[in-house]
């Protein structure tokens, strides 16, 4: 019997869904990937798209006229079609809220015709303002208010979850949530905002390396192909579903020590930077100061603990 499956993924030729489609393709699957291409790239696939797996559609979700087929037709759907970076949803509200609810509704729509299993990619930004030490899936979630933009995106994502949810409750569709935690890696852009490439380009060219704030906010980095092992393993094992799993890495590190990481591991002579937030972003931009992630469930459940350190994952994400 044949172990080949049919996998659709959308956002399959951004930074993670890329390497997720490779992943794929390399266990033997065919895979649809359903991307519009407005911040990934057909280049990040394998084979530029052109590989004989692989069916490469551009297009928007909404406006992909064989969405109900390729549903019908897929074992598995992973949905990591989203807005990316702080930057980016600062800037574009009004799309992020518009795009990611129509679209996911769209997506979950056509899955649950089929009973189709979907995984769905959330973030760690829903879990808000709490100030608690580590997030559990369990916590309750605090964002902030409505005028500030940057939490438009958190809250496109939790309508994501609670529709996800609802449809695996009322209309019984296989869901998985997962919330990623800061995943870095090769083919990650830092036009966006995203501050490990950024400081690695910056560090590179011999130019300062820009700490927004203090720089004593504490992030967790997660190396992209971990992140993938970690979505494969959730979407293969049927105890996931209708469950919630965080994905990051454990190792806490503060955005001004993470520049001198970085600095240090590539022997960069360049300067860091303090730069206040009203100069990076809008006035009265609100920042998390810790977001360190709780992994118990996905190693319960799927056996699965991302390792690769964090001077590791600079190095291979440097290249």
């Amino acid at each position: 019997m044949s172990t080949r499956k049919h996998i659709l993924v959308t956002g399959g030729a951004g930074f993670i869904g890329s390497h997720l489609v490779e992943r794929l393709l390399a266990a033997g699957n065919r895979v649809v990937v359903i991307d519009d291409l407005s911040t990934g790239s057909r280049e990040n696939l394998p084979s530029g798209g052109t590989h004989p797996g692989l069916e490469f559609i551009h297009a928007k979700i909404r406006d992909c006229d064989r969405l109900p087929q390729l549903a019908a037709g897929a074992d598995f759907i992973y949905h990591l079609a989203a807005t990316v970076g702080v930057e980016l949803v600062v800037k574009s509200a009004l799309h992020v809220l518009e795009s990611s609810f129509h679209e996911t509704q769209l997506l979950l729509q056509a899955a649950a015709s089929h009973h189709t299993p979907l995984l769905l990619t959330s973030t760690s930004e829903v879990y808000g303002k709490s100030q608690k030490p580590a997030f559990s899936e369990e916590d309750d979630l605090l964002i902030g208010p409505p005028g500030q933009s940057r939490w438009s995106y958190a809250c496109a994502k939790l309508t994501d979850e609670f529709l996800a949810l609802a449809y695996a409750r009322e209309k019984g569709l296989p869901v998985v949530i997962a919330r990623l935690f800061n995943t870095v890696g090769p083919r990650q852009t830092g036009r966006y905002g995203m501050v490990l490439p950024r400081f690695i380009a910056s560090a590179r060219a011999g130019e300062p390396l820009k700490v927004f704030g203090d720089g004593a906010q504490t992030r967790c980095f997660c190396l992209v192909t971990d992140v993938v092992e970690a979505l494969v393993r959730l979407q293969n094992n049927p105890a996931t579903r209708g469950e919630i799993f965080n994905i990051g890495g454990t190792e806490e590190i503060s955005i001004l020590e993470l520049a001198r990481l970085v600095v240090a591991t590539l022997g960069s002579t360049s300067p860091i930077e303090l730069i206040p937030y009203d100069q990076a972003y809008a006035p009265g931009f609100d920042d998390m100061r810790r977001r360190k992630p709780l992994v118990e469930k996905l190693e319960r459940v799927v056996k699965f603990h991302p390792q690769t350190t964090l001077r590791e994952i600079i190095r291979i994400t440097a290249g």
